[in-house]
């Protein structure tokens, strides 16, 4: 088994954002299966280094025996701890880039066993660290309707939220939900229609965001990341749905305009608020990606710069 069994999304592209020194430091938040930072390691010497985090244990263990590189080092950590561990390694203002590809990774979608395929009957899971928190099955076994209605329109935008959330409970009168496909059909027959998207899309995407926290885990890292990048430090930003990529998006919004005082005004040079990123623009996958890797589809990019 190698990392090529992993197809990375917009992978020249996001590589290319990141400006890449050959002496660089740069940052890879989410691991995965190592497609990204094999190809940021290729784009560096020997005095080059790469820190890479992931918060499910697989990824590590996959590292471990297939990155034989001295350059690498990797963290079993969630992103959103990517200052306590910069600080203790004295990387702080010095990272010459951020790499991020959000959401769940197609390893964890393909093992039925995770939980996260409405497609693979598995134990409904979904947590991307197995070594802590509760399970998605756990959750809907103790939430009430209008908690699960709630999350499933919050983070999934599913208009038949409320339904859904009642068929859930009317099936937990008598049964447990505990596999994928228990679950995955009770969405359906809610649903129902016919759709380019699986009906249960949109649910199983709000439950597993809400099991592992991963818009509150975002924007917590977001601000994180100006802090610990070097000047023309870079910032490349994979997400996949809309929630993630507005959340992106705004950031880079906040941190990159600037306010100038109404017109007609005289503008003093400290009457300009200075602004720390510059926003380097959005990109789509190509259209030769788009007709080879179905999980393109939906991808965003967005890189910034530290000015």
């Amino acid at each position: 088994m190698s990392s090529s069994h992993h197809k990375p999304v917009m992978f020249k592209e996001s590589i290319e954002g990141l400006n890449i020194k050959k002496n660089g430091i740069y940052v890879d938040a989410t691991f995965g299966r190592g497609g990204h930072s094999r190809g940021i390691l290729d784009c560096l010497d020997k005095s080059g280094r790469v820190i890479a985090f992931d918060q499910d244990i697989e990824a590590i263990n996959y590292a471990e025996e297939y990155f034989q590189d001295d350059r690498l080092d990797i963290y079993h950590a969630p992103f959103v701890n990517i200052t306590s561990i910069l600080n203790k390694l004295s990387m702080i203002g010095k990272i010459d880039g951020v790499f991020m590809d959000l959401g769940v990774s197609s390893p964890q979608l393909d093992n039925a066993e995770r939980g996260f395929s409405f497609n693979r009957d598995g134990p409904l899971d979904m947590r991307m660290d197995q070594t802590r928190g509760i399970s998605a099955a756990e959750w809907l076994a103790s939430a009430n309707e209008v908690e699960i209605a709630n999350i499933i329109y919050q983070f999934g935008e599913e208009k038949k939220s409320r339904k859904i959330a009642s068929a859930i409970k009317r099936f937990q009168q008598d049964n447990r939900i505990e596999t994928t496909l228990q679950l995955a059909n009770i969405i359906s027959r809610v649903v129902g229609g016919k759709q380019k998207k699986h009906p249960a899309t949109r649910s199983f995407q709000a439950i597993r965001i809400f099991i592992n926290q991963e818009l509150k885990q975002l924007t917590e890292t977001l601000d994180q990341l100006i802090n610990i990048l070097s000047p023309k430090g870079r910032i490349s930003i994979i997400s996949f749905h809309s929630i993630e990529d507005r959340i992106v998006k705004k950031f880079i919004q906040k941190h990159s305009r600037q306010k100038l005082l109404p017109k007609g005004l005289p503008i003093m040079n400290n009457d300009i608020e200075k602004k720390p990123l510059t926003d380097l623009g959005k990109h789509f996958a190509s259209e030769h990606e788009l007709s080879t890797n179905v999980r393109s589809r939906s991808a965003i990019l967005r890189v910034a710069e530290r000015c």
